[in-house]
């Protein structure tokens, strides 16, 4: 039997996040696997151990230190994998390292596990550094974590073909070995009815009203170019909404305020947070409409489950985007007048011409991104190089 650990996600049962839900759906699709046994690695307040889709899940106790927490949970995971795999003697493990936040300490632990019989993995994830949200020393270190991870790791899997192809040409001097692996989705419908009452209460609270609305779902980053959203919807002449599904605070949408006056127009509509996947995925299919600005990354989540759940698709006109939706969606530039012509366009479209783009959109994500064929590939992966 294979053993393998994964490193870098928060935990499971996934509660929310990208990374979380990958685990959660990865050892689920396998949990009758006899081939492979999970260990994966959760963030908590106590060091003990239980089982999840037959996954054995060991919390790793972490101190609160700030932004420097992540750092410190991947190295403490790693560390106990490490004594795990020797006081056990486990044969030939892999370590899956999720995003590379760790490059400074990987070296010594992958000569560590090269000692143990063991093979390294790393999901690379997006441009982490590029990311806005950090000041130049984080961004800085970033990088060159990124560099070190790279140069390290036996096999980098990325969910994003765009992102293996940088991870080849920018690191060409160590002559990375990588494989693409997509992310995954769902493709089915809501069980939550259009009749429960906590749905009804949601959309009444909000006075929104099914397909009367545009959807957005994410965290309100810069980079995810909410704030251009905002200011090309303020200029559309559509009479629908505009929902945001995220976390803000008072001082960021004061500071939003002062850039976009978006309080002004009664269209535009923060909903707060939705943590029902059921709910979520209902919200998604009554939109009319939904918006994806994100411009740095691979394969992203809210973006697969757009194209899975919601008719109408408007994707900023990026790489990434158009590697995942192709012809299953309308892409929109960020100039002035992008987006809000375009909305006024779409706002008139024909139900004929929606359904053959959702049909589009549903095609993709069941031929490419569907998770059992992801997990398929995951299992191929973490058995073939031994």
């Amino acid at each position: 039997m294979q053993n393998v650990f994964i490193i870098g996600s928060k935990g499971i049962p996934a509660a929310y996040g990208g990374y979380e839900t990958f685990v959660d759906k990865l050892t689920e699709y396998q949990r009758n696997n006899d081939k492979i046994k999970y260990h994966v690695a959760c963030k908590g307040k106590e060091n003990k151990e239980y089982i999840y889709h037959n996954a054995r899940c060991f919390m790793i106790k972490v101190p609160d230190i700030g932004s420097a927490q992540a750092i410190y949970y991947d190295v403490a995971a790693l560390k106990e994998c490490c004594r795990y795999i020797e006081k056990k003697q486990v044969k030939q493990p892999v370590i899956y390292i999720l995003a590379c936040r760790i490059g400074p300490f990987i070296r010594h632990y992958v000569k560590k596990i090269h000692k143990l019989g063991g093979k390294v993995y790393v999901n690379p994830d997006g441009h982490e550094w590029m990311r806005q949200k950090w000041n130049a020393y984080v961004r800085k270190y970033w990088k060159i974590s990124e560099q070190m991870m790279v140069k390290n790791a036996d096999l980098l899997i990325c969910d994003s073909k765009n992102i293996e192809q940088y991870i080849k040409k920018e690191y060409e001097k160590y002559y990375p070995k990588t494989t693409f692996i997509a992310y995954g989705t769902e493709i089915r419908k809501s069980q939550m009815a259009d009749s429960d009452e906590k749905l009804k209460k949601w959309y009444a609270e909000r006075k929104i009203h099914p397909k009367q609305y545009y959807l957005v779902v994410g965290r309100f980053v810069p980079e995810n170019n909410y704030e251009v959203m905002i200011k090309e919807f303020i200029k559309c002449k559509s009479e629908r909404d505009f929902v945001l599904i995220t976390n803000v605070n008072d001082k960021f949408l004061k500071e939003l305020e002062l850039k976009t006056g978006y309080s002004k127009d009664s269209r535009i509509k923060f909903a707060g947070t939705v943590y029902d996947s059921e709910m979520l995925m209902k919200i998604r299919e009554n939109a009319y409409g939904y918006f994806h600005g994100h411009e740095v990354g691979g394969t992203n989540p809210s973006l697969l489950e757009a194209l899975g759940s919601t008719q109408l698709n408007l994707l900023l006109d990026v790489g990434f985007n158009r590697e995942v939706a192709e012809d299953g969606a309308i892409y929109w530039k960020k100039g002035n007048g992008g987006l809000s012509g375009l909305i006024d366009e779409v706002d008139k479209l024909q139900e004929e011409q929606i359904k053959k783009l959702e049909g589009k959109a549903k095609n993709r994500i069941k031929t490419s991104y569907n998770w059992a064929k992801i997990t398929e590939l995951y299992e191929a992966s973490f058995l073939e190089l031994f």
